[in-house]
């Protein structure tokens, strides 16, 4: 594999990536030349394409390898965590996101609409994203976390389209919220998937003889 000196494949990969990120959110995807993201890792362009394939597979990976980060420390840190405790973690901060960590899914979202190749790698990642996140909730209603008669895929489905909204509506476009006000708000939608009856309905009562209710 192509390689600096004394550098491992593995150092000169996460050297490409960060080179990468930091490209496409200065520069964007189109002005962004492969040439820039290997000088600014320090390598030839002949050892990048020996670790990816294209441009897009250099945006598809950056955008996978950062997604990952916050997800992963916030189990490892504490395997006690819930699904629920991820969610409102997630859910509390989408106010808080600086504008420019957002930077890389717009790029990768926009750049998707004109390239073929980078929209099936950005379908894959958003689709491995769904699949974690329905597989998570599935798990918590085994275990009695989350309402078995909720459909996990439609949790899940929900909780991407408010992430990637968040990054699409940046919180500095509109006036600042209040962080505590909208951390109760993500408790109480967090709250409602939780198995229990609060806040439904109470069923019909049965009829009586005759026709009537009691």
């Amino acid at each position: 594999m192509g390689r600096v000196a004394g550098v491992s494949a593995a150092e000169t990969r996460e050297k490409l990536l960060e080179a990468a990120a930091a490209a496409f959110e200065s520069q964007g995807f189109e002005g962004t030349r492969v040439a820039d993201i290997a000088c600014g890792a320090g390598v030839s362009n002949g050892a990048l394409y020996s670790h990816f394939g294209s441009k897009g597979e250099l945006l598809a990976a950056a955008l996978h390898d950062r997604g990952h980060d916050e997800l992963s420390a916030l189990f490892l840190d504490d395997p006690g965590h819930t699904a629920l405790d991820l969610l409102v973690f997630l859910g509390r901060h989408l106010v808080e996101r600086p504008p420019e960590d957002g930077a890389l899914v717009i790029e990768a979202l926009v750049a998707a609409r004109r390239n073929e190749d980078l929209a099936r790698l950005m379908g894959e990642h958003l689709r491995e994203r769904d699949q974690w996140l329905t597989g998570l909730i599935a798990t918590a209603q085994v275990d009695g976390t989350v309402d078995s008669g909720l459909s996990a895929e439609v949790v899940s489905r929900f909780c991407l389209m408010l992430m990637l909204g968040s990054v699409l509506l940046p919180a500095s476009a509109l006036p600042a919220v209040d962080v505590d006000e909208w951390t109760s708000f993500i408790v109480r939608l967090s709250d409602a998937l939780r198995p229990d009856s609060r806040g439904r309905p109470d069923p019909k009562p049965e009829p009586t003889p005759g026709g009537a209710t009691p």
